[in-house]
């Protein structure tokens, strides 16, 4: 299996319709229709299910291409900046809103939330700046706040929902 961006991985199988990794812990299940076909898959990792729609090769590819291509040129996406913004804010208050956030993503951030409450100790935001565009096609930012500085990792859906957030030390 692989994600976008990602390297591939392989999965063993525990039944007809649920699989495992073993260089990460990530299980896959498959969510079958009554034809017998599968319609979906839940990925399993990091005490989230995510779950993903099946999709047909042209369209894969077409996400694909259009990935390459946001990494190629290097540029950020509408509206990633402003959220990154208020994702932040929400953060170090204790309280995000989790309504911008796509359901994965949520409960990530709820069962985070005491390892991301010290970024209230980094004060207020004095910067944005974009860094670039990431191998999965998310936006690439290093913050610089009162106090210190993070590199996060951030993207949209095709609602403005924010489906993809992570934060590492930065300069």
């Amino acid at each position: 299996m692989q994600l976008t961006g990602q390297r591939s991985v392989r999965f063993f199988a525990e039944s007809v319709t649920e699989f495992f990794a073993k260089i990460v812990d990530a299980q896959v299940s498959f969510v079958v229709g009554p034809d017998g076909r599968a319609t979906s898959l839940i990925l399993h990792q990091n005490g989230s299910g995510i779950p993903m729609a099946r999709i047909d090769a042209a369209t894969a590819r077409k996400i694909a291409d259009q990935t390459a291509e946001r990494v190629k040129h290097q540029s950020a996406s509408p509206g990633t900046e402003a959220a990154l913004h208020r994702l932040i804010d929400g953060i170090a208050s204790g309280n995000p809103n989790y309504n911008e956030m796509s359901p994965a993503l949520a409960a990530a951030t709820r069962k985070q939330m005491a390892w991301l409450q010290p970024l209230a100790d980094l004060g207020t935001i004095q910067s944005i700046r974009f860094l670039g565009v990431g191998e999965q096609g998310e936006d690439v930012y290093s913050v610089r706040q009162a106090n210190g500085a993070a590199h996060w990792r951030i993207a949209l859906d095709d609602k403005g929902i924010i489906s993809t957030a992570w934060v590492t030390p930065g300069p």
